[in-house]
């Protein structure tokens, strides 16, 4: 993945109408918290970025695992320009709420779906001790993916899901999950139908807002945000997101990577994009 900094003519030479930005480890710091840096420390750098964003009148849309209220709340908090949630399953284009189910077909949501025909019993039972619900916010509210946490190969998941019948659901990772201390490294899982995704929701919401690929650009931490470059004119991973989105591979030549982590990973890019009044 090439480094940011050592493309900066090129980021500059960017003129985006809308930033697509994942919420927890890029936009926010630990504990989801706006103004959380490293180490217990306090940085004001990714509320100073936002402020430059909407100075220059670029949009800002949160693309998120989080639930569709969840992500309301933060957007409002933020002055989002409409959001995506449960990973692209549900848009908010500003002007009206879309729901994307994807390969899901019957009554009921998605994760009603999941929860009858057994598969997400099936993805405890086969991957027992390498992945657990996310709880508390596995049960809040979801309505298009279910939420897990662990350590596993997501296309490993999804190939023992068609394996057994569940051919219309993948597993995505969503990057990693902060925890302090000496902890295991612990991943963030979605398990959503085919077709929900964050590129694919990007792309569609780039579309409906009447704009071009290239005025579009995507900031995140994880695979699932590294996708977002196939439509975007750039895509950037904060720091602590690179390894795992280097796992996962799927490079392509819009796709950079920020000295900084999470929040201040944010502003630096905002920086290098040359983005403010």
């Amino acid at each position: 993945m090439k480094r940011a900094a050592d493309h900066a003519q090129a980021l500059a030479a960017i003129r985006p109408s809308v930033i697509y930005t994942d919420l927890d480890g890029t936009l926010l710091g630990p504990g989801g918290a706006l103004l959380a840096g490293p180490g217990r420390s306090v940085t004001a750098a990714a509320a100073q970025a936002l402020a430059a964003l909407h100075g220059a009148d670029v949009a800002v849309v949160p693309v998120s695992g989080r639930t569709e209220n969840q992500v309301r709340e933060v957007g409002r908090v933020i002055g989002a320009s409409g959001f995506i949630a449960e990973m692209g399953g549900i848009v908010d284009t500003g002007s009206e709420i879309i729901r994307r189910y994807g390969a899901h077909r019957g009554p009921g949501t998605p994760y009603q779906a999941m929860a009858r025909t057994g598969a997400a019993g099936f993805v405890l039972d086969a991957f027992a001790g390498r992945l657990e619900p996310h709880a508390p916010w596995a049960f809040r509210g979801r309505e298009c993916t279910m939420l897990f946490r662990g350590m596993v190969d997501a296309e490993e998941v999804t190939g023992a899901l068609s394996e057994a019948g569940y051919e219309w659901l993948a597993l995505q990772d969503n990057g990693r999950i902060s925890h302090p201390g000496p902890t295991p490294v612990v991943h963030a899982y979605h398990l959503a139908p085919l077709g929900v995704t964050k590129h694919e929701a990007v792309a569609e919401d780039i579309q409906r807002r009447g704009l071009r690929p290239e005025d579009a650009v995507a900031i995140g931490d994880g695979p699932s945000d590294a996708a977002m470059a196939a439509h975007t004119a750039a895509a950037l991973i904060v720091s602590n997101g690179v390894e795992a989105v280097e796992a996962a591979g799927g490079e392509t030549g819009v796709l950079y990577r920020t000295d900084a982590g999470r929040g201040e990973g944010f502003a630096e890019a905002v920086t290098l994009l040359r983005v403010g009044p």
